[in-house]
């Protein structure tokens, strides 16, 4: 079992940035891969950005590619989110997930796919 707390949320202007963090417990947290995700009103859950295991690999959704980066520091138990060049249309709860199963040099892009989720950051960005 793993618990997860995400921070870093706020209320930022378009074109901003934020870094939200994602803090692990336990110590086993290098053989989880993780992801973002981000639920905004009336919308369904939707992929961000996954970073395997072993920090090969990442990947990101449309939507994010080249303004979000995700990173991981396996020492401090933590990913990251860093976004840039924020939008009204990134305004969402986000939650970092974790994935036990995946192997390394993989990442997991399902929801259904990970095993322990944060209770959620809000981010909100006015235009």
């Amino acid at each position: 079992q793993v618990q997860l707390v995400e921070s870093g949320g706020g209320l930022v202007q378009a074109g901003d940035s934020l870094r939200l963090s994602c803090v692990a417990s336990g110590r086993t947290f290098s053989t989880y891969a993780m992801g973002w995700f981000r639920q905004a009103p009336v919308k369904e859950c939707e992929f961000v950005a996954a970073i395997s295991r072993d920090e090969w690999s990442t990947n990101y959704a449309d939507s994010v590619k080249g303004r979000f980066a995700i990173s991981r520091d396996n020492a401090k138990n933590t990913v990251y989110l860093q976004m840039n060049s924020l939008k009204p249309d990134d305004t969402a709860v986000y939650y970092c997930a974790a994935d036990r199963t995946i192997g390394p040099g993989y990442t997991a892009l399902g929801e259904n796919e990970y095993d322990f989720w944060g209770q959620g950051t809000q981010v909100t960005v006015s235009s």
